[in-house]
């Protein structure tokens, strides 16, 4: 595929509906295969946060390369193919897709930090102040004091998720180069930002009304054991939709750039 040819569409605002509802139809193809992949990935976040700060960062690093084997998946649903277990990882073996992917992640790794001490260090002064010196900082006056950079990291996390929305994709399927990749990807996000807004704003939706509905069960006096497990049973249900969605968004927006 020729990198010139890729154009990114610009879609109606309702396309972020559209994307949800064809990833509920690609789910449905073979809901058993986007339920693993979303135990998979649960069980790999999991096993992140046993290693402190370092599970956290290879996770990171890995996120391009996870986004790209969703995205196949779908590509194979798509396709009325069915996801047999040795076709998850095939595309990782594809010459030059790994190592490629993991540039990429580094790349994202290091965005993520940067952002983050970028979000940090106007408030550095507020910080200190409310730690103090003490053995146990004021947590009420702490936790006033990261809603400052919680709050600009969460704007810079937004340019982070265009620059690196697309990329995987036109990396590992277009084999486009680091920066170009970030370019299109952008580009592809900000032709379709409300699109994109409906859509983050309906997962939003989804799941804080999951785990609202969730909250009104316990208050009728449903064992708690019954609870967690019926929590993390939704979670794992709404996440294989949400992976679902991923190679819908691609296709609608690079429809004419479909890969080969």
């Amino acid at each position: 595929m020729n990198p010139v040819n890729l154009q990114a569409a610009i879609l109606p605002v309702n396309a972020g509906w559209g994307w949800i509802i064809q990833g509920y139809a690609l789910c449905r193809r073979q809901p058993s295969a986007m339920l693993f992949w979303s135990v998979a990935t649960s069980f790999l976040i999991n096993l992140g946060s046993i290693i402190p700060l370092l599970g956290q960062m290879i996770l990171i690093v890995l996120t391009p390369l996870l986004t790209f084997l969703t995205l196949c998946a779908g590509r194979h649903l798509s396709q009325g193919q069915r996801m047999l277990p040795g076709m998850w990882l095939a595309p990782a073996t594809t010459p030059g897709t790994t190592p490629t992917l993991l540039r990429l992640g580094l790349v994202y790794f290091a965005c993520s930090v940067l952002a983050a001490f970028a979000a940090v260090l106007p408030f550095m002064a507020q910080l200190l102040a409310a730690m103090g010196g003490q053995a146990q900082p004021d947590y009420t006056a702490l936790a006033q004091a990261m809603t400052g950079p919680l709050v600009l990291f969460g704007a810079f996390y937004v340019v982070l998720s265009a620059l690196f929305w697309h990329a995987p994709a036109l990396m590992g399927w277009h084999r486009l180069p680091l920066r170009r990749a970030l370019f299109y990807s952008m580009v592809a996000c900000w032709r379709n930002k409300w699109p994109i807004v409906l859509y983050a704003g309906t997962w939003a939706a989804v799941f804080y009304g999951a785990h609202l509905l969730l909250d009104a069960l316990a208050g009728t006096g449903l064992p708690a054991n019954l609870l967690a497990w019926s929590s993390l049973l939704l979670d794992i249900v709404v996440t294989a939709l949400l992976y679902s969605t991923f190679y819908p968004i691609y296709a609608t927006i690079f429809r004419d750039a479909q890969a080969s």
